[in-house]
């Protein structure tokens, strides 16, 4: 990769995978791509160009790829789980037609795609416990749907025009720099802010309830690794299953009071947020994504738990 287009910049993967791309690629065009209204700032805006980028304006899209002679697109535009619930034909719109336009931009182009899939493409029939590379895809929910539907589409513009697509399945991911918005493990997140602040966090999802999570450093890892392998090597394309930690909220808790002993948990179990958390699995088997292109997590639990707080301290202290 040499010049990069990221869809969805200001976002909670993206504003952190712009800054990464950036120090790696100093010499390259590494483009902040936005929608109105979620325009990018500070260093985000300082550090290199940015361009406005609807994902569902293929022609705004294919101007700014030509501009900047763009050679991978990160796609990251999407509604979360919980929130596709509740905007059902907005996530089909923002997932497959802006999935299309950039797939044919890429196509006209010559461009690398990627375009993150989730543990939410998995479903109720999926085995929960090291749920395979290859295995059953039955979701239940919008956002898995879409997801599925993404893998599909990537694979055939690879076998049919040759676009080089890669991606994995992210599992929930935990982030001290962006809060997330509208998803399903978003609670992993807002309980270390509760925790910092000395308030109780009020859980929606229910005890025992297990999920893959990785901390963001391992997801921007992941995202670059990937379009940087040895294509020779891929049997497996869209996407590989990438896993680093599976924990339930009692797990988390308790992590957090090895460093914070008063951080306080109660229950509110939101029944959509928990009806799409017992569909997802309890953890993936990422053995393809380690053979085929050497992927391993750097922290655990308790590893990104010591690193969170000491960084929120810092941003809300």
């Amino acid at each position: 990769m040499k010049n990069v287009l990221i869809i969805g910049a200001t976002g909670q993967i993206g504003s952190e995978l712009t800054m990464k791309l950036r120090r790696e690629y100093p010499e390259g065009s590494i483009v902040a791509g936005y929608i109105r209204g979620a325009e990018p700032k500070g260093i985000l805006l300082e550090s290199g160009p940015s361009e406005e980028a609807d994902v569902c304006n293929g022609q705004q899209i294919a101007e700014i790829v030509k501009k900047y002679h763009i050679d991978a697109i990160y796609n990251l535009a999407a509604l979360l789980s919980a929130t596709a619930e509740k905007f059902p034909l907005k996530a089909w719109d923002i997932q497959m037609n802006g999935l299309i336009n950039i797939l044919e931009v890429a196509r006209e182009n010559g461009c690398q795609v990627f375009t993150p899939s989730s543990i939410g493409s998995f479903g109720p029939s999926t085995p929960h416990d090291d749920t395979p590379q290859d295995t059953i895809q039955r979701p239940t929910s919008m956002y898995g749907v879409t997801k599925v539907a993404t893998e599909l589409l990537s694979d055939y513009y690879f076998t049919k025009y040759g676009v080089d697509t890669r991606a994995v399945r992210f599992p929930g991911l935990i982030s001290y720099t962006t809060l997330p918005g509208g998803g399903t493990t978003d609670y992993a997140v807002e309980i270390y802010y509760s925790a910092i602040k000395g308030e109780e966090f009020v859980c929606p999802i229910g005890k025992g309830t297990y999920m893959d999570m990785m901390y963001m450093p391992d997801a921007l890892k992941a995202a670059t690794d990937i379009m940087e392998a040895d294509p020779s090597r891929l049997i497996h394309r869209n996407a590989f299953n990438v896993a680093s930690m599976s924990f339930d909220p009692e797990g988390v808790l308790a992590s957090i009071r090895k460093y914070i002993p008063d951080a306080k948990m109660r229950y509110e179990v939101d029944p959509v947020r928990q009806a799409i958390a017992d569909s997802w699995p309890n953890k993936m088997d990422d053995s393809c994504a380690r053979a085929e292109w050497d992927w391993k997590p750097s922290y655990d639990l308790d590893e990104m738990t010591k690193d969170m707080i000491k960084h929120l301290r810092e941003k809300l202290l």
